[in-house]
């Protein structure tokens, strides 16, 4: 197994932050020799030290930061990593040269003059890395390689405690409550569809905005604002529809989640589902900001059950086949060894 060095100057949230998390975990259940360097942040260092990492913490500052910069010559001289795998910009442009191959993952169409000194990328999906060779970074250097979840399962959220009604058709969506996520056309979506309960896990700066707009919309009490949830499980497992409304969407965990959990899914066609989702068969696709689409597409898979059904049936067999964590992780290792011993190609991913 290869000595591997993890770094991400991440937020405390989100989901760069939470594959992140998901890979080292992964990576050591399968007795990967790493390094994992992060901000200090308190929830991080508990999951991680849960699984069995000891984390190393630098600030990843800004322009006069020297500390970083130290500690990560310091760790690279004690540990001597094979490879380095960075997650974004701060991370990938901080990390020092050495006798090691640097990878990137790149979860977003980022500026690359940060991955210059990079020796390879791993975008998580087919169009990142268009993105990275038309901006002059070398094709064969680039690998696809999506991201997972962890296969899991929880009893339902009460929702009594939530004041939603047992007989209630319920719709749950998640993310960072900001305007690439477009929340607010779900919620003009849901002001189309009387008796439609909404709970939606996640915080961010338009979170008060969002909250004014349900209530102007009329649907304040059937709307739940449940904050960030560490733990979505028990709210994936009490709703009936799963919507993922992104304007914006590189790739989405939150649509392997929605397979992974089997709720019937509807999403924005934006940049990763649609790649991911086949209309019709594993999901329902409608246009980025049609509330009435997105209002039409939920009632359907409301008075469909069997509809419902076969999307579910379909995207669960599509998470099987490529997106669970040993699919994933050994995607990570052959990679890894194919760099070691120089025989590695271009990686790219099934989808």
């Amino acid at each position: 197994m290869p000595r591997l060095l993890q770094a991400l100057a991440g937020a405390p949230q989100g989901g760069a932050e939470m594959h992140f998390l998901r890979l080292c975990l992964a990576l050591k259940r399968a007795g990967v020799d790493q390094r994992v360097v992060i901000r200090p942040h308190p929830e991080s260092l508990e999951i991680l030290r849960a699984g069995g990492i000891e984390p190393v913490t630098v600030p990843f500052g800004g322009l006069f930061d020297r500390r970083t910069g130290r500690i990560l010559k310091r760790e690279i001289a004690a540990f001597r990593p094979q490879l380095a795998l960075t997650y974004m910009s701060r991370a990938s442009a901080a990390m020092p040269k050495g006798d090691f191959l640097h990878l990137a993952r790149l979860g977003g169409y980022y500026d690359l003059k940060y991955y210059r000194r990079c020796d390879h990328l791993i975008c998580i999906t087919p169009d990142i890395k268009a993105h990275c060779a038309g901006g002059g970074f070398p094709e064969d250097r680039i690998h696809v390689i999506p991201n997972f979840v962890e296969d899991r399962s929880a009893d339902p959220q009460d929702r009594a405690a939530l004041d939603t009604p047992d007989d209630a058709a319920l719709v749950f969506a998640l993310g960072r409550l900001h305007e690439n996520k477009a929340f607010d056309t779900l919620l003009q979506a849901i002001a189309q569809l009387p008796g439609v309960y909404l709970w939606l896990a996640g915080d961010g700066p338009l979170r008060q905005t969002l909250e004014r707009q349900a209530v102007a919309l009329g649907i304040a009490e059937r709307v739940r604002f449940l904050g960030w949830q560490q733990d979505p499980a028990p709210y994936f497992a009490a709703a009936d529809v799963y919507i993922v409304p992104s304007r914006h969407e590189p790739l989405g965990s939150v649509v392997l989640e929605g397979w992974m959990y089997r709720l019937p899914m509807v999403a924005a066609a934006s940049q990763g589902p649609s790649w991911l989702i086949q209309d019709q068969e594993d999901g329902l696709l409608v246009p980025i900001d049609d509330a009435p689409a997105m209002a039409a597409a939920i009632g359907r898979l409301i008075a469909e059950p069997q509809t419902a059904e076969r999307l579910v049936q379909a995207g669960r067999r599509r998470f099987e086949e490529g997106f669970t964590e040993e699919v994933a992780v050994a995607r990570y290792l052959d990679l890894f060894a194919g760099l070691l011993d120089g025989s590695a190609a271009p990686v790219r991913s099934a989808g």
